[in-house]
């Protein structure tokens, strides 16, 4: 995928800027933008690293969450449930991955309702796969050292933590 031409200026740094002459100082407005920007740099060069595989970065995540799982098999809410997405979105993505014979699913026997989303070989097989891409490419982070990427994770805990993201005593 052919790089976008960059702008000749810091067009965050420009908003703050124009923020600041409008509304007073607000560091928090550059940082979420910036965090947002760095979103979307992100996902569109992961997902160029997944494309080949037929794959977005979130049909990546799940088949990941997958193999993750003891017996390679979730629930579709479990499924939604850790990667913060809507039941419809968890749906369409297993549909997805399904089509593609890189995900069975089955009705779950604990719940006669529910269904269980199930990974295959081929899906353990392109997720391996899509997995040594991403990693050779450090998941778009190379600009990162080893020790700047855990405090990134430190930086942004807290605000996972604020937004009840997980059980931070359990």
């Amino acid at each position: 995928m052919p790089k976008p031409l960059s702008l000749p200026f810091d067009p965050i740094a420009r908003a703050d800027e124009l923020w600041e002459q409008r509304w007073g100082s607000r560091p928090s407005m550059a940082a979420i933008t910036s965090i947002m920007r760095a979103h979307q740099i992100l996902l569109a060069e992961v997902d160029a690293v997944v494309k080949p595989y037929g794959l977005t970065f979130a049909r990546y995540e799940a088949l990941v969450l997958l193999t993750f799982s003891r017996s390679g098999e979730l629930t579709m809410s479990k499924i939604g449930e850790r990667l913060m997405v809507h039941p419809t979105s968890v749906t369409n993505t297993v549909d997805r991955l399904q089509r593609a014979g890189l995900v069975s699913k089955r009705p779950n026997p604990n719940d006669g309702r529910g269904t269980l989303a199930c990974i295959t070989d081929k899906g353990r097989e392109v997720c391996d796969a899509a997995t040594r891409d991403l990693m050779a490419m450090d998941f778009g982070l190379g600009a990162y050292d080893a020790e700047q990427c855990e405090e990134i994770f430190r930086v942004l805990r807290p605000l996972r933590v604020a937004a009840a993201d997980f059980d931070e005593d359990a």
